[in-house]
């Protein structure tokens, strides 16, 4: 399969079959905690990279095999998902196919167009990245687009929140030294209560990172984080 993978245990969805809808390391993001490597297409244009048709004859195909049970169908990869211009099409094509939650699992960057939001509106959950609210560190953790601004992004999140009929678990990923200052930490926790999530989720650099600098933060000092972020807040 090119654009299938899994059925794999994932941490947060249980038993997930994954789906690539854009080419590797295409994405408007060059995170540096990125498990996948260094962005080589940064890029906020939006095109059918990969054809609808062939990501849904191999999801088909690998239903029609698959014996395991599959608890969501998660369109996220080895790049940014709402990239693809077809994910109306494609997440509706998956939809008949199989009666399986269908999981976006997004860095948000392009949630500030409506046509971003509306074509992930037959989704069952949306996982957006909120790694940072000021200017500063979203440059420094997330390496963005030249064009992306963090409030634009930020108003998307919302604007998500308000029109989306399933969850959103928006996750918070820290990096020690660049995300987990104090006063960052708090404008985050400030823009969450605007954003309206139905879950936060707390998580820090675990898997080999694109850059060695990029490390984790302790398990005391995720616990401190999550009180500040709240009671919606879990530890990944």
């Amino acid at each position: 399969m090119r654009h299938v993978f899994g059925p794999v245990p994932s941490r947060r969805l249980g038993f997930s079959l994954g789906v690539d809808v854009v080419p590797h390391k295409t994405c408007s993001l060059d995170c540096i905690y990125c498990q996948a490597g260094r962005t080589t297409n940064k890029t906020i244009e939006r095109e059918e990279y990969i054809s609808c048709d062939d990501i849904l004859a191999e999801v088909d195909e690998v239903l029609a095999k698959q014996k395991k049970e599959i608890e969501y169908i998660t369109l996220s990869g080895s790049g940014e998902p709402t990239l693809n211009r077809r994910m109306k099409r494609i997440i509706n094509g998956i939809r008949k196919l199989a009666p399986i939650p269908i999981a976006v699992i997004t860095n948000g960057t392009l949630l500030f167009q409506p046509e971003v939001r509306e074509e992930l509106m037959e989704a069952d959950l949306v996982i957006p990245s909120l790694d940072a609210v000021s200017e500063e560190a979203f440059k420094k953790v997330n390496r963005p687009h030249h064009s992306l601004r963090i409030n634009k992004i930020i108003d998307g999140l919302g604007d998500l929140s308000r029109e989306f009929r399933g969850e959103i678990w928006l996750e918070v990923m820290i990096a020690n030294g660049m995300n987990n200052h104090s006063e960052e930490i708090e404008r985050i926790a400030e823009s969450i209560e605007e954003i309206k999530p139905d879950k936060i989720q707390l998580n820090t650099v675990v898997r080999p990172p694109a850059e060695e600098f990029a490390q984790p933060v302790g398990s005391q000092d995720l616990s401190k984080l999550k009180k500040i972020l709240g009671e919606k807040c879990e530890i990944i």
